[in-house]
């Protein structure tokens, strides 16, 4: 079992983080493997037959992204913890990893083959300037399959974020980190479980740690660096069926009838509260639009808003949550 310790003044210095390149290294699993999930299924299909015919023409590229879908444990130069504030910058990101030394990254290679699935060959691990070939390839896949779809995927992880952040207010750190993953849990009362499989224990410094979502819905990995806080990449909450916030009641249907299609969506993606502008990136719709239709269920007694600092977010009602359970669910 892998435990992170953390003493109150690195509870009080632990904050949360986006990492562009965290995002990327999640979808080059994704796009790796042979079956997508559900959620994650209309984007797979689009994407994975240019990304396997980039793959098919470099050896090298080929081995490092079946290597990273097949492993357990991510070779440490492509699991730097972000650096700077709320969001670092894919380029920042990218310029670390480029800067990583071969034997370094040679090292994290043969780590990750040595918990990988059975037939991971590390014969494609030729020639030199690791990390830059590696950081080349992650461009690549940015600019290709992410890039595009980046704005609606940093408005689902800021949601996750404001969601946490409230929690932490409200109730403290254990329950802002409650089923991040699909293993950790707060441990006594100074510690994380990250994972259950064996490994060891780390003690979090002064500086504290960072919490880092992405939104592919089974990924979760541990950064460290020397000298540089932890880093837990974690699945957000509301990216997915089956994630952490939970599956939704039947297929929906019953609930577009009755309030109609695009009311419905938003009440069902309003399990993590969200601004007018966030949900009109999730939904591709006008955030004239979204606004129309949340005065409407605001009318309507089934979502509420909130403000916060200078946002103003919205959030289901305990009748809307009864309704988007459906029929049979209990109440409070």
């Amino acid at each position: 079992m892998v435990v992170l310790r953390l003493d109150s003044l690195a509870l009080s210095r632990s904050r949360f983080a986006l990492s562009p390149f965290a995002e990327t290294l999640a979808a080059v699993v994704q796009l790796a493997r042979p079956h997508a999930d559900p959620w994650a299924a209309p984007w797979w299909e689009r994407h994975r037959p240019a990304f396997l015919a980039r793959l098919a023409g470099d050896g090298y590229a080929r081995g490092l992204v079946d290597l990273v879908a097949a492993t357990k444990y991510l070779p440490d130069h492509l699991t730097l913890p972000p650096g700077g504030g709320m969001e670092t910058g894919l380029d920042a990101e990218l310029a670390e990893v480029a800067r990583v030394p071969d034997e370094v990254a040679v090292a994290g290679l043969r780590a990750a083959q040595a918990h990988a699935w059975a037939g991971q060959r590390l014969d494609w691990l030729t020639g030199r300037g690791h990390g830059v070939r590696a950081a080349e390839l992650f461009r690549e896949v940015w600019d290709a399959h992410l890039a595009a779809d980046w704005p609606a995927r940093r408005a689902a992880l800021r949601r996750d974020v404001t969601h946490r952040a409230g929690l932490l207010a409200a109730h403290g750190w254990p329950r802002a980190l409650h089923l991040m993953n699909r293993t950790s849990a707060w441990v006594g009362t100074d510690a994380i479980r990250f994972s259950d499989r064996p490994g060891r224990d780390r003690v979090v410094g002064s500086d504290g740690m960072l919490f880092v979502p992405v939104t592919a819905q089974r990924s979760s990995w541990l950064c460290e660096a020397p000298g540089r806080p932890f880093a837990m990449v974690y699945p957000a909450r509301g990216t997915g069926d089956g994630g952490a916030g939970g599956g939704r009641a039947g297929d929906g249907r019953a609930l577009a009838r009755l309030l109609g299609g695009g009311r419905a969506q938003i009440l069902r993606d309003l399990d993590t509260p969200a601004t007018t502008s966030e949900l009109a990136l999730l939904l591709g719709q006008s955030v004239g639009t979204v606004g129309g239709h949340l005065a409407i269920l605001r009318d309507t007694g089934l979502v509420d808003r909130t403000r916060l600092g200078r946002r103003v977010l919205y959030h289901r009602t305990a009748l809307g949550d009864r309704l988007v359970a459906g029929p049979g669910a209990e109440s409070d």
